[in-house]
């Protein structure tokens, strides 16, 4: 009998080897600095915009204009990656555009600087130019970098090791904001909240620019997803999806549960400064310990045997567990403040259910 191997050419016999330790280490650390800045986009961005002087309505302008950045870059940068290749250029450019904007965007008023007048008009063009240029640079960088797994090796035990290392560093980035808030907010009580805020800001940045060297140094540039395709696959067309209803179902599904998970993350933040009156430090413990009763669980059910029922079943008591920690945020009031780190025990729970059920 003929080994099938013997037809393969050298650079399917390379693909095929399993990757070493350092680069899906190397691999695993370039998200560093889009999950860090994202975290502390959905989790600090609106209070810090309002603490600066903007309008809830301004405010919300600006983190709109990012998030419609987002969506549109992200169709583009996945079409010109294929197109052209070169991952790692499109990467450090991407992250280029992210530490400086986001440094902007924490920062003060470039435009009004500029110009030398502060209107609220110029501030929220200001701060809603820079919060889609991070956007725009987020959205590429991230792209680039989910695109590389399937071109960097077509052993599937290496392609897990990529994303389980990759998901690993996403969990380390948002607990290093948190701890790195919960420092600043308990050495910097002196100075004003905004300051405190900018410091964030520019440790988190100088933190995931470190991991993006190392990402940059230790990780090869793959060959074209061309090369490593099987030739025998037909692809389907985008069309085929519009037509099919579990296609609605699931993006429905999907939309609503990170709209429940990032709305709460934004408004977090304001909900327990100025309605519940804690402390400062509260902003980054109360967080922290959603993310690591959402990580607990999500671990918990990595060991499920997953089918139809238990899907629905698991999201469904993700879906009650948020109803209630709701209710219990509605209705608690602010002399039992403590009772909110019980319920943001319940929010993490219920996290990890609706989001691990609908991936």
């Amino acid at each position: 009998m003929v080994n099938m191997r013997d037809n393969e050419s050298p650079y399917e016999a390379q693909m095929e080897e399993p990757l070493g330790r350092v680069s899906i280490l190397s691999y695993g650390s370039g998200h560093m600095l889009n999950d860090i800045t994202s975290s502390c986009w959905f989790t600090y961005l609106l209070v810090f915009l309002t603490d600066v002087g903007l309008s809830p309505g301004d405010a919300a302008a600006v983190m709109l204009s990012g998030q419609l950045a987002d969506g549109f870059t992200t169709i583009f940068a996945g079409e010109l990656i294929d197109r052209f290749g070169h991952f790692k250029l499109w990467h450090a450019g991407g992250s280029i555009l992210v530490a400086i904007s986001f440094s902007s965007v924490f920062g003060s008023c470039v435009p009004c600087k500029l110009m030398e007048t502060s209107s609220s008009t110029l501030e929220t063009v200001g701060y809603s130019t820079f919060a889609a240029i991070f956007n725009v640079g987020w959205a590429v960088a991230q792209v680039a970098h989910m695109s590389m797994v399937n071109c960097m090796t077509s052993n599937p035990s290496s392609r897990v090791s990529l994303v389980s290392c990759r998901n690993a560093f996403t969990m380390v980035a948002n607990l290093s904001l948190y701890g790195i808030a919960l420092l600043i907010f308990t050495l910097l009580r002196s100075v004003s909240v905004l300051v405190q805020y900018r410091w964030i800001a520019y440790v988190s940045i100088s933190l995931g620019s470190c991991f993006v060297v190392i990402f940059l140094v230790g990780t090869k540039e793959p060959g074209s997803i061309q090369h490593s395709t099987d030739k025998n696959l037909s692809r389907i067309s985008w069309a085929y999806w519009f037509k099919r209803v579990l296609y609605y179902q699931v993006a429905l599904v999907y939309t609503l549960t990170r709209l429940v998970t990032n709305v709460s993350q934004a408004f977090l933040a304001f909900y327990v400064i100025n309605d519940l009156e804690m402390p400062q430090s509260s902003k980054a413990l109360i967080p922290a310990i959603i993310y690591i009763c959402s990580l607990i669980v999500s671990v918990i059910l990595q060991e499920t045997r997953w089918s139809s029922w238990r899907l629905k079943l698991y999201f469904s008591a993700g879906a009650v567990l948020w109803i209630l920690s709701g209710l219990g945020i509605v209705l608690l009031p602010s002399r039992l403040h403590n009772v909110m780190y019980a319920i943001s025990t319940i929010i993490g729970a219920a996290n990890a259910l609706m989001t691990v059920s609908t991936m």
